[in-house]
């Protein structure tokens, strides 16, 4: 991780520079970046005078990329769910683990019972291991605490462990993750937990600044198209952006809803068919993909990128990271799946956690995801010659650091 903390700065001796908006520039290339904006990206010899004084990087002959975007990630938790894991490998299924107890519920039950400090560390470490895989902004979800003061604590937690890991995160409240435990048994009082999210978590998560969007997971055993509608019109009504877990474990109406809604991004999809991919072009509703959690659940049925891609629908991957169903912090491994298990290209992959998160997250893609004169001075440089082998060496942490300059989140 390196911060540049200097108003003016040059990186130099890069082996090649993947812009993400035009051809890649390669020989003795040069970034000149003022007040957290790129100024210049070209040859050394028309590098403008105004850079002279500047503060010089050595990014080591690599390749620079612009810093990837993790827009779906669940990290303020505090306690593994390998035991859940030797379950499924043993045939339990997801939803069954979660009928017992487990799965959302279990790690609720840790999130509440641990303190703020245990919390905060927690997810500064998780949000420090997606960093050291080459993001630089993530988009980071409540949803363990399922009730008021356990929401805010999470959404609190990650604004402050962003900040001490050098991430800029898009708060999201994902209080419809779950009914919790003490809110079941009764239609009564699964309608007093929807109250609760609507009237009082969302209202005060916004009003906090604590989430700019909110989610609601739209499945079968989770929460009705009907109970998601409700919950996305109370968060709409608080000025928070939409996203909707949908369309994951069954054909559940997610993404129709979503597009319904105008929201910024449904994910999961695996369900999802051409009616939806059509009805989600028409809204501008973005399509984020998590291959991570279809392979940790060793599901057999994966998301339909390559129709998706091919009907012009926006396409973003994202790590799903959490501790139930995608415990991965390396989007380059979620490269190799969308390669190899949907039909991407390594191109298209590395766009889909740039320009394509961006654009799920309603980031202005002249800024974010690419590297062009105005854009974010937010990069990911890679022990690799050539973007195509991010995905081409499984498993591996293929980053050599990520690189910010001040004012870059401004």
């Amino acid at each position: 991780m390196t911060d540049l903390d200097a108003s003016t700065v040059v990186i130099e001796n890069l082996r090649r520079v993947a812009t993400l908006c035009g051809d890649a520039l390669e020989g003795d290339v040069v970034l000149g970046i003022r007040n957290g904006r790129v100024r210049f990206a070209g040859l050394r010899g028309s590098l403008p005078r105004e850079f002279g004084a500047a503060l010089r990087h050595d990014a080591g002959g690599r390749l620079l990329t612009p810093a990837l975007i993790d827009c779906h990630t669940h990290p303020a938790f505090v306690h593994a769910r390998a035991e859940e894991w030797r379950m499924k490998l043993a045939g339990v299924s997801y939803e069954e683990i979660a009928s017992r107890g487990g799965g959302i519920l279990s790690s609720a039950a840790h999130v509440r019972g641990a303190g703020n400090d245990q919390l905060a560390e927690a997810t500064l470490r998780h949000l420090r291991a997606l960093r050291a895989h080459g993001v630089a902004v993530v988009e980071c979800k409540s949803g363990y605490g399922l009730s008021l003061e356990h929401e805010l604590r999470q959404l609190r937690a990650i604004a402050w462990a962003a900040e001490q890991a050098g991430v800029k995160a898009v708060g999201t409240c994902l209080a419809a993750h779950a009914l919790p435990a003490e809110r079941r048994g009764s239609p009564e009082l699964r309608e007093q937990y929807l109250r609760e999210v609507c009237e009082q978590i969302l209202p005060q998560a916004a009003a906090a600044r604590l989430a700019l969007r909110a989610d609601v997971f739209c499945e079968r055993g989770a929460f009705s198209v009907e109970e998601a509608r409700r919950v996305a019109q109370a968060a709409r009504a608080c000025g928070l952006a939409l996203t909707v877990h949908a369309d994951q474990l069954s054909h559940s109406g997610g993404a129709r809803l979503a597009a319904e809604l105008g929201a910024q991004s449904a994910d999961h999809l695996e369900y999802a068919d051409d009616a939806d991919i059509a009805a989600m072009k028409a809204a501008g509703t973005a399509a984020v993909l998590l291959p991570g959690s279809t392979f940790f659940l060793r599901q057999e049925r994966w998301a339909p990128a390559r129709r998706m891609l091919d009907a012009g629908l926006k396409v973003a991957l994202s790590t799903d990271f959490n501790p139930g169903s995608s415990p991965v912090c390396n989007p380059a491994f979620i490269m190799h799946l969308a390669v190899t298990r949907l039909g991407m290209t390594a191109e298209e992959s590395l766009h889909a956690f740039t320009g394509g998160a961006a654009a799920a997250l309603g980031l202005d893609g002249q800024e974010w995801g690419c590297i062009r004169a105005g854009s974010r001075a937010a990069f990911a440089i890679w022990d690799v010659e050539h973007e195509q082998e991010l995905p081409y060496y499984v498993g591996s942490n293929l980053c050599a650091g990520v690189i910010t300059c001040r004012g870059w989140q401004d």
